[in-house]
């Protein structure tokens, strides 16, 4: 038999059309399929990098807590959970995008990461509102702290007015101040060479408030050239903040009423012409004064 090549060459052409045909249609679809691929691929990747920036999001809120949280075993709590995920974010770092198994159960894990985080952020924000709740509370007991001691003080303080008024009130004074120089017969001198001694007088006042008992009444009698006349250098006193001397000391008793007082002072000193000053105390307080002048 003949083989006409004439007569076969359009069952020639129409199968090698159908051929080129084929590779043109599995040219497209593994052109398609590989394109798929490649976008599955990136959605994998993209996926991936999604599900570490969440793992990351939830470790960076548990080191935030670090420094909110005082109550130290809450704290502990804190640090294991963060543990925790940072494992599984080791875990995740290391697998393949296209590991679906792996995804999905890291996935899983993270949900669960996430409702674990929310019970912590609920206990931390009650124990916020506990600690404001407090803090708020120490505010008020110290303001009222605070209003108590300033009435305190304020009561003191009028407590002490009070006692000053009272303690002023019930000094006593002394009035009628009036002191000389007498010679040996009692007789009034100008001059001290005739002088023997120094006769002071005065009257405590009435003060009904002053406590009634035994008084002792000091004299200083303090000559020109500023020094005092005593007997001792001891004999001093209390008054104000130190202890002074005093030239002579009587001892009365007083009832609240008027009382006359006379003092003696024996002049055996060499004494100056000039002008003498007398100061009388009683009680640590001042009570009275005078001034007389001597000749030689």
């Amino acid at each position: 038999m003949k083989f006409d090549l004439k007569e076969r060459t359009p069952q020639l052409i129409a199968i090698i059309g159908v051929l080129v045909l084929v590779i043109v249609v599995s040219l497209f679809y593994i052109v398609n399929k590989n394109k798929q691929i490649d976008t599955m691929q990136q959605q994998f990747t993209v996926d991936k990098q999604e599900l570490e920036d969440e793992y990351e999001a939830i470790s960076m809120q548990y080191e935030g807590f670090k420094f909110s949280v005082q109550n130290d075993s809450l704290l502990y709590k804190l640090e294991n959970e963060q543990a925790k995920v940072q494992r599984l974010q080791e875990q995740l770092r290391i697998t393949n995008a296209d590991n679906k198994a792996e995804i999905s159960r890291l996935k899983n894990e993270l949900a669960t990461l996430r409702r674990v985080l929310k019970s912590y952020v609920q206990q931390i924000d009650s124990l916020h509102r506990l600690n404001t709740e407090l803090q708020e509370k120490n505010e008020q007991i110290t303001q009222q702290y605070q209003q108590t001691s300033r009435t305190l003080n304020k009561v003191a303080q009028e407590r002490e007015q009070l006692s000053e008024k009272v303690s002023l009130a019930s000094k006593l004074d002394a009035t009628g101040i009036n002191i000389k120089a007498v010679n040996d017969r009692g007789r009034e001198q100008k001059r001290l060479s005739r002088s023997n001694q120094f006769v002071l007088s005065f009257m405590i006042t009435k003060n009904i408030t002053a406590q009634p008992g035994e008084r002792t009444i000091f004299a200083r009698i303090m000559a020109p050239d500023g020094s005092v006349l005593t007997k001792n250098a001891t004999n001093t006193f209390p008054y104000e903040n130190g202890n002074i001397q005093y030239s002579i000391k009587r001892v009365v008793e007083y009832g609240g009423e008027e009382i006359n007082v006379t003092m003696y002072w024996d002049i055996e000193e060499f004494l100056m012409a000039g002008t003498y000053k007398v100061d009388i105390f009683a009680d640590g307080n001042h009570i009275g004064s005078t001034s007389f002048s001597m000749q030689e």
